[in-house]
């Protein structure tokens, strides 16, 4: 378990205030979909995520590297290429892939931050869109690309653009972690602040109650 303490700084998040929506997205013909996104610890990630009206689904896991070093143990050592990831079910109708980068960029991390986030450090929190699509590829690039150019963040987006080539469910008990403890030390430091950002930032989009 995280033991370390530190306040989650989103100060480029909070200077850039509401990010603008992305300028291309995806159509909207699927009635479910997927996204997997990596931004440091998934627990946060994940609980951000169920927040998000349209979210069917949120599953924190790993992706990047092979199913034989999927473990949370294995992947904290660093050196298996995965990131600590999670896998999103929406429904398109109610939300769109680019919605979805914009909650991603917006509230739930700072993607400016390399291979680290708050007091996460190593390459398995490093930031990541892992894209099953071509086209996902592209609505991707084009809203990073409109974002640094807006420089609507003091730092350069650091966000990596990855193939997905698998995605692997954590142990049970790293599931909904922030819902069955909120008052948990570091999900109070890091995780519940990023909530409070995606309720002021995105209220048409929130769902249900803070912790």
């Amino acid at each position: 378990m995280r033991t370390t303490l530190f306040l989650l700084s989103l100060a480029g998040i909070l200077r850039a205030g509401v990010l603008p929506a992305p300028s291309t997205d995806l159509p909207d013909g699927k009635p479910v979909a997927t996204i997997v996104v990596a931004g440091g610890c998934f627990w946060g990630i994940e609980g951000v995520f169920e927040h998000v009206k349209g979210v069917k689904e949120a599953v924190s896991g790993y992706a990047g590297g092979s199913k034989m070093t999927a473990h949370y143990e294995i992947v904290g050592s660093g050196r298996t290429g995965h990131a600590e990831s999670v896998q999103v079910t929406y429904d398109p109708q109610q939300i769109t892939f680019g919605k979805l980068l914009q909650v991603f960029f917006s509230a739930a991390h700072d993607p400016t931050e390399l291979n680290r986030q708050g007091p996460d450090e190593g390459t398995q929190y490093r930031s990541v869109i892992f894209y099953s699509t071509d086209a996902e590829r592209k609505v991707a690039e084009a809203y990073i690309q409109q974002l640094n150019d807006a420089k609507v963040f003091k730092h350069k987006i650091v966000t990596q653009l990855t193939a997905l080539n698998g995605f692997y469910p954590a142990e049970e008990h790293h599931q909904h972690f922030l819902e069955h403890n909120p008052n948990y030390p570091y999900i109070v430091y890091n995780d519940l602040p990023k909530l409070r950002e995606l309720k002021k930032q995105f209220p048409d989009l929130w769902t249900g109650k803070m912790p």
